[in-house]
């Protein structure tokens, strides 16, 4: 299959543009390489990918274009609608795999604009250009927060998701109604992905653990919300792969069975559904941290702070869906995941540092 991923240069963009590529599918990869973390950790990982950019290039006008075997990436911006729509034309994208989005709950609360630019916006020019040059499957992320203020756990697909607790929240609660819209307007194949606190090796850097490895290894103190009192549904990078991977040759047909008078939030008559995307297994963040000071050999200093606002104190998966759609559930634990994520993060700073 020939796929469009987007954001590409990120945490989750990157490792499936691997993982896709290793299994022999040619892909475009597209991202803006905007500064909202450190655009060398977007640039280290694209050289993984075989590409070496420039970061003073622009993200804006002609976008640029590289390639290597059969990656292809281009330095583009969503809410560029012309340059959108022309990469479309030029290319006949099988799938689309959107993952391109404005990340984090607390930095929506300083800087609502982008989000609405790169989160609305953005994704209204991949609803438009899926539209107008069709592909068999649009793929695109959604996130737990949606889930809000709902506390009946595990946090399941089929229970509303009406009460957002931050503007990130219901950008992506507006991404799953917009990909409704166009599945039912233009029978555009849509599935959209909740992805559950995602983290492993080349991770966020504004994400809790590198934060904390961050903190720990240079002797300062980490910050710990909610005084603890936590949990999340900590789901490895890996497993967010395998589970896209699967998805993508699985586009939805529309349910048969779809009630309009019990109407079931998970899926529709439309060719239109969504899917949890979390390891199953909610842990305390008391113990999250108690295992990566296990791993880097450090007792981490603690300020206990109130939680923030926009954050949830807990999230936990319901995978059931996703399980009886793919055969996969999310298996690696936090032991395994922080112990990858520890060794990555201590070789890739040792290298950047030497």
């Amino acid at each position: 299959m020939n796929i469009l991923v987007t954001g590409a240069a990120g945490f989750i963009g990157f490792h499936l543009t691997r993982r896709l590529l290793a299994d022999g599918h040619p892909v475009t990869g597209l991202d803006n390489l905007n500064d909202y973390y450190d655009p060398r950790l977007k640039k280290d990982r694209l050289a993984m990918l075989g590409v070496d950019v420039d970061l003073d290039t622009p993200a804006i006008g002609s976008p640029s274009v590289l390639d290597h075997d059969k990656f292809r990436f281009v330095r583009m911006d969503l809410a560029d609608r012309a340059a959108m729509d022309n990469l479309f034309e030029k290319n006949s994208f099988d799938a689309v795999v959107h993952l391109a989005a404005q990340a984090g709950v607390r930095y929506s609360l300083q800087n609502p604009h982008t989000y609405i630019d790169s989160n609305i916006t953005g994704f209204l020019n991949i609803l438009e250009a899926c539209r107008h040059h069709p592909v068999s499957h649009l793929v695109y992320a959604s996130s737990s927060s949606v889930y809000g203020a709902n506390t009946r756990m595990p946090f399941s697909v089929h229970d509303n998701v009406d009460h957002p607790v931050s503007l990130y929240a219901a950008t992506k609660k507006a991404n799953e109604l917009m990909a409704h819209t166009y599945s039912h307007l233009f029978g555009v194949p849509t599935t959209g992905l909740r992805f559950f606190t995602v983290y492993g090796p080349w991770g966020r850097p504004d994400m809790a653990l590198f934060l904390f490895a961050k903190a720990m290894t240079s002797g300062k103190p980490i910050d710990v919300y909610n005084h603890g009192r936590m949990e999340r549904d900590f789901t490895f990078i890996d497993d967010i792969v395998e589970s896209i991977v699967r998805l993508v040759p699985k586009p939805p047909s529309g349910s048969a069975e779809w009630n309009s008078e019990n109407p079931d939030p998970a899926n529709s008559f439309a060719p239109w559904q969504v899917f949890n995307i979390g390891h199953n297994k909610p842990v305390a963040l008391m113990e999250y941290i108690s295992e990566l000071e296990k791993q880097l050999g450090l007792q981490a200093e603690k300020n206990m702070m109130d939680i923030q606002p926009g954050d949830v104190p807990r999230t936990w998966a319901d995978v059931e869906d996703l399980f009886d759609y793919t055969g996969y559930r999310p298996r690696v634990d936090v032991e395994t995941g922080i112990a990858e994520f520890v060794s990555w993060y201590r070789e890739y700073f040792g290298k950047r540092n030497s």
